[in-house]
């Protein structure tokens, strides 16, 4: 009996002691997502915009190979009446769908000739519309938009929207749309942007919508994009395969689709006919130039090569819808854990150890600081390193955060339980319980025995 009450004692403290690793673990969390401290720390803040399955796609994986459906051409500065020019050479050759990443828009309540010269464009309005309803299938992108009375119900959730931004309707005849908002950890459009998932498709007052590169798959292969929708995932992560040609050499595997500067695009002697037809184009911007150094629309991607400590963005956003429609029409894709297999993953591997600290520091006490330490660098090598390779094996995102995290804190957090929590709660909370527990057990006895006198 004495023997059994031990063990129960035992696992109840292993219990215990895991709960207050976890509550320091949330403590701690919380306090640097409050910024407090990053004033003092430069390497976290340097290394805050990394992921460790990073380095599958810039270092382990084979080179992926050139992505001949899709032909992705810059827009530059051009005008309206110079893009419609790139559209038509292009559509001679017959492309299975040209997609369009440009906005040609007014902002909303400034609808009048000085402060939307756009709208009145009456010589270069028509050139261009006529240019998207001759071409056929054509994609125009869409913003996704929320306004203040829907971001104050649901308490800043940036994720849910209510409305759409369109080009012009004079722009877009039978044109089809699709949103080109992507997934970043920016808070503003000017700031530097990570893009490793996005939202395949949202609900906009009832009604799906689908991302600009999905509505692009779908014209080109809806077999393969409807599978890739039954997935259901509201957020993917994308399986990026290359970038454009670089000329900086910011990005592993440049060169991985072919393009075509907005010059060429403009004249049909400057590319062959069979990188159009039956081709998706993509059409946006790409700098002014291919030579350009400018970061507009451009993103940090899991394919920068220096994938800790970023310096400098990596690939355009017209890229980075590349590489979505590469990930669906090659049914590749990256199957990401849900948050909790995360936290069940990380309470488990902090009980064990706990229940470990325990035995040890009962045989072995002299043994504990150098047996604890190991035991948690050697975890945290080899998880980080199953991150990795699970990632790289099965295409399994295996988020083990929250396990590194807990076995970072669990010997600190062992130490603080047992010689603070462990020590407050015998002095103080265990002797106030025993008598409100012996209260309680007067009061139900007292009432046993009245009932037991009527």
């Amino acid at each position: 009996m004495t023997q059994e009450k031990n063990v129960r004692g035992f696992w109840l403290d292993v219990l215990l002691c895991s709960t207050f690793v976890f509550t320091v673990l949330y403590g701690i969390a919380n306090i640097f997502q409050l910024g407090i401290l990053d004033v003092f720390d430069p390497i976290g803040q340097a290394l805050g915009d990394t992921e460790l399955t990073d380095i599958t796609f810039s270092k382990l994986r084979e080179d992926p190979e050139i992505d001949t459906n899709i032909l992705i051409v810059n827009t530059g500065r051009l005008s309206s009446l110079e893009v419609a020019e790139q559209i038509r050479n292009l559509s001679k050759y017959n492309p299975k769908v040209i997609a369009i990443d440009v906005f040609y828009f007014c902002n909303e309540g400034f609808t009048d000739s000085i402060n939307c010269p756009i709208a009145y464009d009456t010589a270069r309005n028509p050139s261009f519309g006529g240019a998207i309803a001759n071409a056929g299938n054509v994609v125009m992108v869409t913003k996704l938009l929320q306004s203040d009375s829907l971001y104050n119900k649901y308490e800043g959730d940036i994720d849910v929207f209510d409305s759409l931004q369109h080009s012009l309707e004079i722009l877009r005849p039978g044109a089809q749309e699709g949103f080109a908002n992507l997934e970043t950890d920016a808070e503003h459009q000017e700031d530097l942007k990570s893009c490793r998932r996005f939202n395949p498709r949202v609900m906009v007052n009832g009604k799906e919508e689908l991302a600009f590169s999905v509505r692009t798959a779908m014209i080109f292969d809806s077999v393969k994009t409807k599978r890739f929708l039954e997935r259901k995932n509201s957020v993917e992560v994308i399986n990026y395969r290359g970038n454009i040609i670089d000329m900086h050499g910011a990005s592993e595997y440049a060169g991985r689709y072919f393009s075509l500067d907005w010059y060429q695009a403009l004249d049909t002697t400057q590319f062959v006919p069979e990188l159009v037809k039956d081709k998706i184009v993509l059409m946006g911007f790409l700098g002014e130039n291919f030579d350009d150094t400018s970061w507009d629309d451009k993103f940090f991607t899991p394919l920068n090569k220096k994938f800790a400590g970023k310096s400098r963005p990596d690939m355009y956003g017209l890229v980075v819808h590349a590489n979505i429609i590469s990930m669906i029409l090659n049914e590749d894709y990256i199957t990401e854990t849900p948050n909790w297999i995360e936290y069940a993953i990380a309470f488990i591997i902090c009980f064990l150890n706990v229940a470990f600290f325990f035995f040890i520091a009962e045989r072995i006490p002299l043994w504990f600081d150098g047996i604890s330490i190991v035991m948690q660098l050697v975890q945290i090598i080899i998880l980080s390193l199953l991150m990795v390779y699970f990632f790289h094996w099965f295409h399994v995102k295996l988020n083990l955060t929250a396990t590194l995290g807990a076995l970072a804190v669990v010997g600190t957090g062992f130490e603080l339980y047992n010689s603070l929590a462990k020590q407050f709660w015998k002095l103080y909370l265990e002797k106030y319980l025993s008598k409100y527990v012996a209260l309680l057990g007067s009061l139900s006895n007292y009432i046993s025995i009245k009932r037991h006198e009527e």
